[in-house]
């Protein structure tokens, strides 16, 4: 490169016999030169490494040299032919332009830098993608592990790059930072407390991609959609999208619904308030009622020979209700929505399966379904739920029941009719 650097200051001299103007075109004209030599064995390398590597790619059953051709990785190596040129013609002005080969040499260490981190950098992206193939990539996500991988690949670059433009030894540079460690835990802390929870949730399994989770503090209920190594997305039901820190998961409360998912059901724990004045003892007219339903005659005739055959042991009078034993319309009203329930069929029979009362309030009593349901999905779990409870309010009068309101503006203007025909 000295050889044609000095013919072309030549000719330079030969037309302006100006030594320090031909210096500098001549100069010029060879870094022009080199960046046009550079750039076209660049685009030459980087078209017959494509050429290879696509035919390799294509010939083979593997997956994971398609991903590392998707990601480019392959390219990056066509950036060493300029590299390699540049450092090649660093000396090329000799002793005119003695500070040339050091700007030179610097900037070939620069590119060869870019290109290692670039390099490597792709090799990560490629290597997620990689590991993503593997069913149990969704047990385990490494995606905020490669991500603090990059940043240490970026700091290290940087730290490098910084060494050459100030031409000291990155050791010593790496030796100053430990003064300025405080300043970088602060500048670095989402990103460490951010590895940290990662590790807890990949080891104890708490969450991956897909979940459905629940953190109130962030209004975030919704599917997760993304974790990496600072924030995870989660996609609420409204379609909207909640981005929260990743130490937030194992610093915070949160609800992971996959237990619910991979149960095979989902749980229904609702109430119905009973007006308690509507709670007696049934008689024969009521029971006789309900001997026309199939699915409560069983219960209700086993149950009243009980019954009797109990009160005739201790020789009761059968008009004695306070001593003896008595069947009650809400005793027979929970019994048939054990029935009822247990013949649905959206209602899981192997899970829980509870009918009960809570504590009386002054809105009545309640009876409590806990079941669960065999369909999960949000839709048909919610139809399922309303389809129970409204058989339940039209089916209370059959048993001589009421459900407990709180009188309404309609209430108080027919007893307001009331009182003024009786006036």
């Amino acid at each position: 490169m000295s050889t044609y650097y000095n013919w072309i200051k030549n000719l330079f001299l030969d037309v302006s016999q100006n030594e320090q103007m031909a210096v500098f075109f001549s100069a010029l004209v060879v870094l022009l030169s080199i960046a046009a030599v550079s750039g076209i064995f660049h685009l030459i390398l980087r078209s017959a490494l494509r050429g290879i590597f696509s035919k390799i790619v294509k010939r083979t059953r593997f997956e994971w040299d398609d991903i590392l051709f998707k990601n480019r990785v392959f390219n990056v190596l066509a950036h060493i032919a300029p590299v390699l040129i540049i450092g090649w013609a660093s000396n090329f002005a000799g002793n005119d332009i003695q500070w040339m080969d050091g700007i030179l040499n610097g900037l070939a260490k620069i590119y060869l830098i870019a290109v290692i981190i670039a390099l490597l950098n792709r090799l990560l992206t490629a290597s997620l993608d990689i590991y993503q193939t593997y069913p149990f990539s969704k047990e385990r996500p490494i995606k905020g592990y490669v991500q603090l991988m990059k940043l240490l690949l970026y700091f290290v670059g940087a730290i490098f790059l910084i060494s050459v433009l100030v031409s000291k030894s990155p050791g010593n540079l790496f030796t100053g930072l430990g003064a300025m460690a405080a300043v970088l835990m602060f500048v670095f802390k989402d990103p460490i407390l951010g590895f940290v929870a990662s590790i807890q949730l990949a080891a104890n399994k708490m969450v991956k991609p897909g979940d459905w989770v629940s953190l109130p503090s962030y209004n975030a209920d919704g599917t997760v959609e993304d974790i990496s190594l600072t924030s995870v997305k989660v996609q609420n039901w409204d379609k909207t999208i909640t981005t929260i820190p990743t130490y937030a998961l194992v610093s915070g409360s949160m609800t992971n619904w996959i237990g619910m998912e991979e149960s095979g059901g989902r749980r229904i724990k609702r109430s119905i308030n009973i007006d308690m004045t509507t709670v007696h003892f049934a008689d024969t007219k009521l029971l006789e009622h309900l001997r026309q339903f199939s699915l409560i005659r069983d219960y209700v005739e086993k149950k009243e020979e009980e019954v009797k055959e109990y009160n005739r042991a201790k020789q009761l009078d059968e008009r004695d209700y306070v001593s003896g034993r008595r069947q009650t319309n809400l005793g027979i009203f929970r019994k048939y929505l054990e029935a009822y329930l247990h013949a649905h069929p959206g209602v899981h029979d192997e899970m829980t399966f509870l009918i009960r009362h809570l504590q009386p309030t002054e809105k009545g009593i309640p009876v409590e379904i806990y079941v669960f349901s065999k369909d999960q999905r949000w839709a048909n779990y919610e139809e399922l739920q309303a389809d129970i409870f409204d058989h339940i309010l039209a089916v209370l009068p059959e048993f001589g029941l009421r459900v407990f309101q709180n009188p309404s503006g309609e209430d108080f203007r027919i007893l307001k009719h009331i009182s003024n025909n009786d006036a």
